[in-house]
């Protein structure tokens, strides 16, 4: 059965058995577009493309209107590492990911930038640049590259919406887009009924693709990454309200990465309780 909501609001979902089955059990929780990974999210090696058969995925996709699907790149890549193997690394897995995204259709891939190790973004940010556009070289037209704000911790690149902002004009191309998080936004100090005036100041509504609605186990301003279930952290429930709430993003995918009330990630729970706040 098709969810009846009009607006995309989804998950991150496990592909073990396949993405067409995580098309699936997304209509099945009440979802209409879905996030994944292209392969384990903690190790380097990828699934090649030959062994994903994207005619299901889309076949799952029509039959049961749940599109777009995003694809979150895994979690050790670092483009800002003065590591050159590790750049090398994380560069050649994003290319497989936007090749990925290209062979699937997808509507683009999340990405964390990594961090500048406490050398500063000034530091770090031509190399950003110089990735950046050697991934998008090395990739069909059609895949998209989707900077993710960070929280900060750590010295995590895009905690500042200006970095982003920097980022999109010196790459200055189409294929390059940003997600916020809501988690990593109250973590990195923007108070949500706010940070929408922020992205109107800095040009961003434009190229913002897909939001990811997590509550924070943490404080505001704390710079932790720590996702809760939504209306069980800390971010206060009429800021998100006002947020999610915003004219502007009202044909953006919302999409949770909730752990999930029993911990085994997003579950039709928290979908409900994202409808509940757009009602």
């Amino acid at each position: 059965m098709k969810p009846s909501n009009l607006r995309r609001i989804g998950a991150h979902l496990s592909t073990t058995g396949g993405i067409d089955l995580a098309v699936v059990h997304a209509a099945e929780m009440g979802a209409n577009c879905i996030q994944v990974f292209s392969g384990s999210p903690r190790m380097w090696r990828r699934t090649p493309l030959q062994n994903i058969d994207a005619v299901k995925v889309w076949a799952a996709q029509e039959k049961f209107d749940v599109r777009p699907i995003f694809t979150h790149a895994l979690y050790l890549v670092n483009l800002a590492s003065d590591k050159p193997e590790l750049v090398e690394l994380s560069t050649q897995t994003l290319i497989h990911d936007l090749n990925f995204d290209a062979h699937i259709k997808g509507a683009g891939v999340v990405v964390h930038l990594g961090s500048h190790q406490g050398r500063g973004f000034e530091a770090s940010k031509t190399q950003l640049v110089d990735q950046i556009k050697k991934i998008l070289a090395a990739t069909p037209e059609a895949a998209t590259f989707l900077i993710e704000n960070s929280a900060g911790q750590n010295g995590k690149i895009a905690s500042d919406l200006g970095e982003i902002r920097w980022l999109l004009d010196q790459v200055n191309s189409k294929r390059l887009g940003w997600c916020f998080d809501t988690c990593h936004g109250f973590a990195a100090g923007f108070e949500l009924k706010a940070v929408g005036q922020k992205i109107t100041e800095l040009g961003l509504w434009e190229s913002l693709k897909v939001i990811h609605i997590n509550d924070s186990r943490d404080p505001f301003d704390s710079g932790r990454d720590r996702h809760d279930n939504i209306g069980a952290g800390n971010i206060p429930a009429e800021s998100l309200k006002t947020f999610l709430n915003l004219p502007e993003i009202a044909q953006i995918p919302l999409i949770t990465e909730a752990p999930g009330l029993d911990g085994n990630g997003p579950d039709a729970e928290n979908i409900a309780r994202i409808k509940k706040i757009l009602s």
